[in-house]
């Protein structure tokens, strides 16, 4: 569990169904190369000295070491890496778990999905973030050859478990489309929000907020980065984004109620295929506030996101001074709200229940 935005989904599947009665086991994958896994201890910051372990940890140092090759070695070697790490993981998670004690095995990373291929009398369930090898190349880290090669793997993946899901639907419609999957396995299991019990409200002129992570391209920091020179906008993030954008960065959101003192939540994403019928977490955060949300005009299917309001940079700024209108504003405000209570996490893991039944 990193901490970010994709730990809150296995986080709410756990609470979900030992809510209904079922024994979980969530197992924190994030410290695997680790000699321990627990928060704040020296452990978790030193390598294991088991074998598979140590190779994992020395993969992730290598990892990290591509950084510093530059764009093009970064694109031509993170392929070994991430296959390395990928056929890793899974001899490890295969020798220290009891796979076929538990009813069904629920995975919500692709560097850790292998394993499920493992399994044997277990049910199986690949909850993806997104279609891995596309994301990969997406962000220049392969090449052609290599991509082809990784979306191979990842479609043997997607068709061999018992059941297929994505953190969005969309996802799900990209990858029949693009990987040519059957879909015969597929389910719609949607990430999800907790509304706030306390709203934002309007204010003159609106305050915009972007919160999430900044360090991919998927998010397009160069565009947040030109947005903010047109209008401000307070920027949180884990991970401080390069100083050179000059984006107005304060930190680690201290709680999402930050957002009640916002009247506006943006979206940025880049042009490429993927994204444009991609998803943003974030987006049903500032939903959870009552907040519209600005989106890129490039990014589909958001017929099921009520309350968003698409931009160019061309529009940003008059699309922003269209929203400073009370009336207006709250209306959208209300679409937001209520989107964010027909997406609450009851309600978007409930298909779980009846692989459980």
């Amino acid at each position: 569990m990193d901490g970010f935005a994709n730990s809150w989904k296995p986080l709410e599947i756990e609470r979900f169904l030992q809510e209904r009665g079922h024994e979980v086991r969530l197992v924190d994958t994030y410290s695997l190369s680790r000699a321990s896994s627990s928060a704040g201890s020296l452990g978790r910051k030193l390598p294991s000295l088991r074998p598979a372990r140590l190779a994992l940890y020395a993969n992730d140092v290598a990892s990290a070491l591509l950084t510093r090759y530059g764009r093009r070695g970064r694109r031509f070697l993170s392929y070994y890496v991430l296959v390395t790490d990928h056929r890793l993981r899974r001899t490890i998670l295969k020798s220290s778990l009891p796979l076929d004690d538990f009813d069904l095995l629920i995975c919500e990373t692709p560097y850790d999905a292998g394993v499920l291929a493992d399994a044997v009398s277990a049910r199986t369930l690949y909850d993806a973030p997104a279609p891995w090898a596309d994301e990969v190349y997406y962000e220049g880290r392969l090449t052609g050859r290599q991509h082809l090669k990784l979306r191979r793997l990842e479609t043997g993946l997607m068709e061999d478990v018992d059941h297929l899901s994505f953190h969005w639907e969309s996802y799900a419609r990209y990858a029949v489309e693009q990987y040519r999957i059957s879909g015969r396995n597929l389910m719609t299991l949607n990430y999800g929000c907790t509304p706030a019990a306390q709203r934002a409200r309007f204010e003159d002129p609106p305050r915009i907020v972007y919160l999430g992570f900044l360090s991919s391209r998927f998010n397009d920091p160069p565009l947040l980065a030109r947005l903010a020179k047109q209008y401000p906008i307070d920027v949180y993030s884990g991970r401080p984004p390069d100083p050179q954008l000059g984006l107005n960065y304060l930190g680690r959101a201290p709680s999402p109620d930050v957002l009640q003192n916002y009247q506006l939540g943006i979206v940025t994403c880049s042009k490429d295929q993927l994204r444009r019928d991609g998803f943003s977490s974030k987006h049903l955060n500032y939903f959870a506030y009552g907040l519209p949300v600005l989106v890129p005009a490039w990014r589909r299917h958001l017929d099921v996101l009520a309350g968003s309001v698409t931009y160019t940079e061309q529009t940003f700024r008059s699309v922003i001074e269209s929203l400073n209108n009370e009336k207006r504003w709250q209306s959208l405000s209300d679409e937001a709200y209520a989107q964010a209570q027909r997406l609450t996490w009851d309600e978007t893991l409930r298909p779980l229940e009846a692989l459980l039944s």
